[in-house]
């Protein structure tokens, strides 16, 4: 019997462009899209250098760059649409998104609205994207989101106080230029933090319903590299060994769950950077112990798997206990990164809980969590992390 459903369907259709130096190919990558673009990113990116080196590159190519830098963490629909603008007003062809998940969702939104006009709430949910959008190029500068492979962009609605999914395999970019050198001058925090997040995709992925062996022989796979080179990376940022293998499995991980979903860390996560501006994989992070124990009743033979991939020595040990050392991995890793314990230490109120459950109850990543989910299950688990 296998383990997994007798039919599934698996898509990848960012083409990836992967290695030290591949930066160096993006002329050839973008020939053909237009001579005008704009480039999204964020203000840190634009004081690393990075984008001088992009802009000479493509100045080099006849292509003319405008730039736009504000995209903040966990952004927001005001900034999508003040992007928007720019790509009409400059006439530009295609978008480019460089930085975190950050400013690749951006990009990726942007792409849809310069094709099919309107705002990012009509696009809000799975499957209203009516057909491609303009060209993206997506260059990742973390090891974390996999945004650049996706089929999601999450996007912050301030009025509401929500994270809103666009959610369609037409917001995938049409080129993922994903170089590890480019990740060598992310600080610790930002290391831990976007590693953690792919660990956390990686796990979700391989332990909810709806995985299938192809995007779980891909998480795996991350979480082995994680497991072998978060410590390095953030310990020896200029490893570009230990920065190579964190970008492969960011890749890896967001091109398995873009194809499964995730589970409740998510679910949960979201509504934490909602209400409090907390970062994603700071979120995820402090969130992947707690859900990972509760859920172990339904993961004991999933769990061990992860233990392995992790490091730990799990043969001859009972199914319950290889488990167990799953989670006391991933703790332990947490805290060998310096990320914080508890919720109440991210500046999270006890009276937010239940405005939080009811936000995270409204994620479909809720529905393919390996233990089925209460809106009471998801409030326990608030109070247990606060």
């Amino acid at each position: 019997m296998t383990d997994w459903h007798d039919t599934f369907s698996f898509v990848a259709p960012a083409t990836v462009t992967f290695g030290p130096g591949a930066i160096a190919k993006l002329p050839e990558l973008v020939s053909g899209l237009g001579t005008r673009a704009i480039v999204i990113s964020d203000p840190g990116i634009a004081k690393a250098g990075i984008l001088e080196r992009i802009f000479a590159l493509l100045n080099d190519a006849g292509i003319t760059m405008e730039p736009y830098t504000q995209v903040e963490p966990n952004p927001s629909i005001e900034t999508v649409h003040a992007a928007h603008d720019l790509f009409r007003r400059t006439r530009s062809a295609f978008v480019l998104g460089v930085g975190g998940g950050s400013a690749m969702d951006v990009a990726k939104v942007v792409a849809v609205l310069a094709a099919h006009g309107g705002t990012v709430l009509d696009y809000e949910g799975i499957g209203k994207v009516p057909g491609p959008g303009v060209p993206c190029v997506a260059i990742p500068t973390t090891a974390g989101t996999g945004s650049e492979v996706t089929v999601f962009s999450v996007i912050t609605d301030r009025n509401r106080k929500f994270k809103m999914t666009v959610g369609s395999p037409h917001i995938v970019p049409q080129v993922a230029l994903c170089d590890p050198a480019l990740t060598l001058s992310m600080p610790q925090p930002l290391t831990a933090a976007t590693g953690m997040d792919a660990l956390t995709h990686a796990i979700e992925c391989y332990v909810n319903t709806v995985h299938n062996p192809i995007a779980k022989t891909l998480a795996l796979e991350a979480m082995r590299l994680i497991g072998r080179s978060l410590r390095t990376a953030y310990a020896s940022g200029g490893d570009l060994h230990a920065r190579t293998r964190m970008l492969l499995a960011s890749t890896m991980a967001a091109m398995a769950f873009t194809r499964t979903r995730l589970g409740n860390v998510h679910a949960m996560s979201h509504p934490l950077g909602a209400h409090f501006d907390i970062p994603h994989g700071i979120a995820n992070a402090v969130l992947l112990p707690y859900v990972m124990a509760w859920n172990m009743i339904a993961c004991t033979d999933t769990y061990p798997h992860i233990a392995e991939a992790l490091g730990e020595r799990v043969a001859g040990l009972a199914p319950r206990a290889a488990a167990e050392a799953a989670v006391e991995a991933v703790r332990r890793l947490s805290r060998d990164v310096q990320i914080p314990e508890r919720l109440r230490d991210l500046g999270v109120t006890r009276e937010a809980i239940p405005r939080l459950t009811e936000d995270a109850m409204k994620s479909g990543n809720v529905l393919v969590n390996p233990r089925a989910t209460s809106a009471p299950d998801i409030a326990a688990l608030f109070e247990t992390a606060y």
